[in-house]
């Protein structure tokens, strides 16, 4: 069903860029291109006013580049998911990326059945975090969080070894069986525990802490 989709936004200042995008993902049965933008001015605009669930923004842009959007539509407390998409070669801009609220990230040539299923995993609440950006996260800042473990419950450590794992909510809610607004109680009363922003810091918190499977 149509309302089922996943709502897409394609941000990217190369129109080529976009338009494969728009070839591959309209193909999808679920997944709808639902518009596209040039900069990431434009690209915050068109998140506020479309409100999709998933937004594939590219890194360097300009005027306002990737990061400075994100950081923009986490000020205005957007709830749209950001997929960074990103070329290897700009490997260490995926590290601010994440920290200015990006759900995970996609290099450029990624084959376009897993780009598909990118786009599925962080509508469905996941972390994209690899291993060797998860240690970069971690030594860039190594102290966030410390100390502050001891004042949650064991639920609660348990959930957040779960969000480490690249949990859902819904899958959280299945493994420890409790139900989904339950699980969404334990990670908001987590995140103000911890003093942390959004499931990637705290799946970081966790990593650095040895919570992670």
């Amino acid at each position: 069903m149509a309302d089922k989709r996943i709502r897409v936004l394609l941000v990217d200042d190369h129109q080529v860029v976009r338009r494969g995008l728009r070839t591959f993902l309209e193909v999808q049965d679920d997944i709808e291109v639902i518009g596209e933008a040039g900069d990431g001015a434009q690209g915050v605009a068109l998140t506020e006013e479309l409100r999709p669930d998933v937004v594939l923004m590219d890194v360097k842009m300009p005027g306002m580049d990737g990061i400075d959007a994100l950081r923009k539509l986490r000020e205005l407390a957007n709830p749209a998911k950001v997929l960074i998409v990103t070329s290897f070669t700009e490997q260490r801009t995926v590290v601010p990326a994440l920290r200015a609220g990006a759900a995970g990230y996609v290099y450029k040539d990624v084959d376009p059945e897993a780009l598909a299923g990118a786009i599925r995993s962080v509508h469905a609440g996941h972390v994209l975090l690899q291993q060797e950006i998860a240690g970069a996260l971690l030594a860039d800042d190594p102290g966030s969080g410390t100390g502050r473990g001891g004042s949650l419950t064991e639920r609660e450590r348990e959930v957040l070894g779960l969000i480490a794992d690249g949990r859902s909510n819904r899958e959280i809610a299945r493994a420890l069986v409790l139900s989904e607004k339950t699980v969404k109680t334990h990670v908001s009363n987590i995140l103000m525990k911890l003093d942390l922003a959004d499931r990637t810091q705290a799946a970081l918190w966790a990593v650095r802490h040895g919570m992670a499977r």
